[in-house]
């Protein structure tokens, strides 16, 4: 007794001491410095702060004296930092000092093994655990407290998913497949935005588009001449055909068929258990489930630029409607969706402008794969107009005109179609998350946890309305976590793994990528060796004329971990799987080497790339040390020559290789 009490008490005290040093000597200087970022901590603090700082107390996620000394940062009241330590730090208390009491009964060896001994250390180590069970208990229990008297005391369904795009099929696909009951509901059509409207019609379009492109350079393959003879519409046409031979895949038969229950309508969640689904009849039926899985999708950003409602402007939604092909377009948006498809009508013969507010295209990627991407944009036709910020819109002498700042000055750039790429946000209103109080983030997605919960824990988000990344495969990713946890999520929970993350953009050339990349390396800080090979040099791109673009590398300094990497050229989507499975595996450079590789592939270009790190970890002393062994081996040289040689081998870090430059023209 005598021991809890002192103990808690005095580590109370003694975390509030820390607590006020860190607020009188630091805050100031962090608020000066992060004044925007502090204001935005603080005021969660002050919504949230008391459970939270109970939380960490109770379950110590970071170390003690660390929580002591960030909360001092935070407008926390000191009385309020008090009280909630000696509560939340209690509990942890009484199981430590019953443990200390324990082992100072020890007598003899036999005490080592005593009942009270094993069941004090066996406690220790099982209380975090429960521990976080009465903490979630008590998060929910507040949180369900305004609906408790409508939870129901038995459910229609195990889960309702709420839309059927890629993150809604694939979780009502994972529930069908444990044998759950699985409603999901879509107001629209099934497949959602990929199938319809998203990465199957634009990758039907590329095909065609670079189809014809090729023909273009049939000089290159040893031809005169060839002649494509082509109508939009009927390009357009195989583009719907494309859709309707992968539609199956998504349709209501099949997941019917898998155990799924599909219905058209508009979905509303009631309360945490309960969503209506109203049909286009008017006609409504209510059902009660144990979890939801919201997967509304994300629609195409339209800015509100002035001018902008009178230029019926074509998205990623409604640009597969076109079947005359536009003979002067603007593209707004130098991202993903606006560089494929500007390349797109560009090769079918629209006279295409690009307009991008930012430096340069793709502002994810390194700046040389955006100069390699803007310079093969503008040998095809397309102007790209960088660092132009659309102003307003106008319909002068019957002719749709945008204006465009530049450097101060206002460009004018007349047109026949407008399309509008800037971005995509999520679909978060119209089926109950202002009801429920369901937090929207900064980022204007569905706010979840790490295993992919909203507010409510049995109320789950997945796909592109949660973000953070907006990609099919993504979707699916989430989808899968979201549904395991929602369905065993008392049993076990997973944290969704967003470590390795790849996507691409399917320009010609291709760009793919997976991990950081130079760039972010260096915003964060972040130590990094980088290795370049330039696919000038691959026999088999030189074999299929498409000798051009580079792979890179990122390592940990002085190991063959890889950190990121990023491909450029022809196939590198499919090329970059061999860093994804390398990255989410733990396999380093090393192993890629080791690696067989098919001659002549494109592939070898992991290899080579691998190959030049190897050869840039080979130091001066290294080298000079097997000259003077190859030397002795031949009897040109005493052996006294190679003992005169041992000291560099692992003194000398100069390195001996030096990689060609990159396309930047910087060596790396």
């Amino acid at each position: 007794f005598w021991g809890t009490l002192i103990v808690s008490f005095a580590s109370s005290l003694g975390a509030t001491l820390a607590f006020l040093a860190s607020r009188f000597l630091f805050r100031e200087t962090i608020k000066a410095r992060f004044g925007a970022r502090l204001a935005s901590i603080d005021a969660g603090v002050k919504r949230d702060g008391a459970f939270y700082l109970f939380a960490l107390r109770l379950v110590p996620a970071f170390p003690f004296f660390m929580v002591n000394l960030l909360m001092g940062l935070t407008a926390m009241r000191t009385l309020t930092f008090y009280w909630v330590s000696q509560l939340g730090m209690f509990a942890g208390t009484v199981v430590y000092v019953n443990a200390g009491t324990q082992l100072a009964q020890i007598d003899s060896l036999r005490g080592l093994v005593s009942p009270a001994l094993l069941g004090s250390f066996a406690l220790l180590g099982v209380f975090p655990l429960l521990a976080r069970k009465v903490l979630d208990a008590l998060k929910a229990r507040k949180v369900y407290a305004p609906w408790a008297h409508r939870r129901p005391s038995t459910f229609d369904r195990n889960l309702v998913v709420i839309g059927a795009g890629s993150a809604g099929l694939v979780s009502a696909y994972i529930g069908a497949a444990v044998k759950a009951k699985v409603t999901l509901v879509e107001r629209h059509r099934m497949g959602g935005d990929c199938l319809n409207t998203g990465c199957v019609p634009s990758k039907a379009l590329i095909r065609s588009a670079k189809l014809l492109a090729q023909s273009r350079r049939a000089g290159e393959y040893g031809f005169r001449r060839m002649e494509v003879d082509f109508d939009f519409a009927e390009v357009m046409q195989r583009v719907q055909r494309v859709v309707a031979s992968v539609e199956p895949h998504d349709s209501v038969a099949r997941y019917t068929a898998l155990g799924v229950e599909c219905l058209q309508g508009e979905a509303k969640i009631i309360t945490p258990w309960e969503v209506e689904i109203r049909s286009e009849d008017g006609s409504a039926q209510s059902l009660t489930t144990r979890s939801i899985i919201i997967a509304a999708g994300a629609r195409p950003f339209v800015p509100p630029i002035p001018g902008m409602e009178q230029m019926d402007c074509l998205t990623s939604d409604n640009i597969w409607n076109l079947r005359a092909l536009p003979a002067r377009m603007v593209v707004l948006g130098g991202g993903p969706i606006g560089c494929e498809l500007a390349q797109c009508f560009a090769r079918f013969g629209s006279k295409v402008t690009q307009v991008e507010m930012l430096p340069r295209l793709m502002i994810r990627e390194d700046p040389e794969v955006s100069a390699m991407v803007m310079e093969r944009f503008r040998a095809e036709g397309v102007a790209v107009l960088v660092d132009h910020k659309a102003a307003r819109f106008a319909i002068e002498n019957a002719e749709k005109v945008l204006y465009a700042e530049h450097q101060g000055q206002e460009v004018r750039i007349a047109f026949d179609a407008l399309l509008c790429a800037v971005g995509r946000v999520a679909n978060t209103a119209g089926y109950g998350l202002e009801e429920l109080g369901i937090p929207v983030g900064a980022a204007r997605t569905v706010e979840v946890n790490e295993y992919m919960q909203t507010r409510y824990p049995n109320i789950y988000a997945c796909g592109d309305v949660a973000g953070p990344y907006q990609f099919t495969h993504t979707a699916a990713h989430t989808a899968w976590y979201s549904s395991v946890n929602a369905l065993f999520g008392s049993l076990r929970r997973f944290r969704a793994d967003f470590s390795v993350i790849p996507w691409a953009t399917f320009t010609d050339p291709e760009v793919a990528r997976v991990g950081l990349n130079e760039t972010e390396a260096r915003e964060k800080n972040i130590a990094c060796e980088v290795t370049v090979y330039d696919v000038a040099d691959l026999d088999r791109a030189i074999a299929d004329e498409e000798a051009h673009g580079l792979v890179k590398v990122l390592t940990v300094p002085g190991s063959d971990r890889i950190l990121g990497a990023t491909i450029v050229g022809s196939h590198a989507g499919d090329l970059i799987i061999e860093f994804i499975s390398a990255m989410r595996h733990g396999i380093g450079l090393n192993k890629v080497l080791g690696t067989l590789h098919i001659y002549p592939t494109l592939v070898e270009a992991n290899k080579y790339a691998a190959g030049n790190w190897k050869r840039s970890q080979v130091t001066c002393g290294q080298l000079n040390f097997l000259e003077a062994l190859q030397d002795w081996g031949r009897g040109a040289s005493g052996p006294g020559r190679v003992v005169a040689r041992l000291p560099g081998v692992l003194g000398d870090r100069k390195r001996a290789f030096e990689a060609e430059p990159a396309p930047d023209g910087k060596r790396h």
